[in-house]
């Protein structure tokens, strides 16, 4: 079952994500979970929101991995102040 916290921690993401104009996608890949598909010059992002609230981020670019947790978050709110600097 999807919390309150998960919907609004997505909600606000892609508020944020259009705010900067930042084009995005959503994909339904897992049952437990929404994709944001994320694409930057040089870079491609999968960030994954799950239902309980955990996120995981894979970057495609140079430097390729999958990240969850804290990390995740922590990648989540840099792309989002990158590209608020563009």
């Amino acid at each position: 079952m999807v919390t309150p916290s998960s919907m609004q921690t997505l909600l606000t993401f892609l508020s944020e994500l259009k705010k900067r104009k930042v084009h995005f996608t959503l994909e339904h890949n897992r049952a437990e979970a929404i994709m944001v598909l994320v694409a930057v010059p040089g870079e491609r992002w999968e960030i994954e929101f799950f239902s309980d609230g955990t996120l995981e981020v894979e970057i495609f670019s140079a430097g390729t991995g999958v990240s969850s947790g804290s990390r995740a978050q922590e990648l989540a709110q840099q792309l989002l102040a990158r590209e608020s600097q563009s």
